[in-house]
């Protein structure tokens, strides 16, 4: 080492100590920088609001979602705030800035969607939402009224993809498949897709006599409800719990409540009085798969017109009997992407595929995995939480 670089490190100046407010700073940004990065391309939390998916997933669940089994989506929405996902907590206002917006990416993934696997994703209607009913679904509202009622009353706004409201519903068809229902019992590809052995339906329940404990029976986990006529009832329960009621000499007869073929519910989709679809009987429908070629008349038009106008981001407008995509005529039109068939075990509780139609891949947030905790709100103090549940596989 020579004499004048000994020197002059000596005169240097020596390296200023950070604060403890730098260094509390520099903690937490890294904090939130690690979080974020974990939660975007790896693994995130979800809770389970609603009743849907019962008795598979329970109301007050919280649950890890895997990013990577899917592949990780870029964020098409990336100026937002951390932690947040749509709506800031306390403010109520916006949680991101929609000015910019990068195009739909996702990273290799480990598996493909599969059948059956419970599946996060933003739900597809969620593209415009009425502030003050979020709770509602939009489009619903405008056919229980109409747009320029529901445009009245309540702040309409819309949202990108990758901040439209969570679901969580199971994967019942992929793409490419073809899904129907029969008084109440899904079929993908002609093959019969019993209900998921936790699934909740409604059932008539005519007993020999009103004299009847049923406490009894809803210490089995059936949910039950009384009628005008004292020895029937409504029960809620699984197709178990009802194979089980059946073997009671009390029990005279048990009927599954749906809805009768030929009836027609406008909020099933695709909205269309020419098929007279309902919650329980409906379809046959393919599900649009990518590279898939699609005639464009009368008959399949009702069913992908949003998939190609609004999913797919296509200028589409119906001159006469002719289709005009972005400018020309078209007769047929090919998909850019995979869409799946989603549906709650809870089928007769559950807003999911029969109401809003397919599920975009890049509308596809993560495979559910397991539960890590589950509180129940009715519970007292210590049985508050499920602690049967805790850490229990989703399958």
């Amino acid at each position: 080492m020579s004499w004048k670089f000994w020197q002059r490190n000596k005169n240097a100046e020596p390296k200023k100590k950070k604060s403890k407010s730098r260094e509390w700073t520099d903690a937490i940004i890294f904090a939130v920088v690690a979080a974020t990065i974990i939660r975007v391309f790896f693994i995130e939390a979800y809770t389970i609001p609603s009743g849907s998916m019962e008795k598979s997933l329970l109301i007050g669940d919280f649950l890890f979602v895997s990013k990577v089994n899917y592949g990780a989506r870029i964020p098409m929405t990336p100026v937002a705030f951390p932690f947040a996902h749509h709506t800031m907590p306390l403010t109520g206002t916006k949680a991101y800035w929609d000015g910019v917006q990068w195009k739909y990416r996702r990273l290799p993934g480990l598996q493909d969607i599969k059948r059956n696997d419970v599946v996060v994703f933003n739900f597809p209607e969620g593209d415009t939402v009425a502030l003050e009913a979020q709770d509602d679904n939009y489009y619903q509202m405008i056919m229980r009224s109409d747009r320029r009622t529901v445009n009245a009353n309540y702040t309409i706004v819309s949202r990108p993809v990758d901040k439209r409201e969570n679901f969580i519903k199971r994967c019942i068809a992929i793409a490419g498949d073809t899904v129907s229902m029969e008084n109440g019992l899904a079929s993908v590809n002609g093959k019969k897709v019993p209900l998921e052995p936790t699934g909740l339906f409604y059932y008539t329940i005519e007993f020999k006599t009103s004299d009847i404990n049923m406490r009894l029976f809803q210490d089995m986990g059936c949910k039950t409800a009384e009628t005008n006529v004292p020895t029937i009832y409504q029960f809620e329960g699984t197709p178990a719990m009802v194979a089980e009621l059946k073997k009671s000499d009390y029990v005279k007869s048990v009927t599954e409540n749906v809805a009768m073929k030929g009836e027609f519910d406008r909020a099933i989709f695709p909205h269309d009085k020419n098929r007279s679809w309902n919650l329980d009987n409906f379809g046959p429908i393919i599900v649009p798969k990518k590279g898939w070629t699609v005639k464009m008349d009368s008959v399949t038009m009702p069913l992908y017109e949003r998939s190609i106008r609004i999913y797919e981001r296509n200028k589409l407008e119906k001159v006469g009997n002719d289709w005009i995509l972005n400018g020309k005529k078209a007769t047929e039109y090919t998909f850019k992407m995979d869409y799946y068939w989603m549906m709650g075990d809870n089928r007769h509780q559950s807003a999911d595929s029969r109401y809003w139609g397919f599920v975009p891949e890049d509308h596809i947030v993560g495979k559910a995995l397991f539960i890590w905790m589950s509180f129940d709100s009715e519970g007292s103090w210590f049985s508050k939480i499920r602690w049967n549940r805790l850490f229990k596989g989703i399958h």
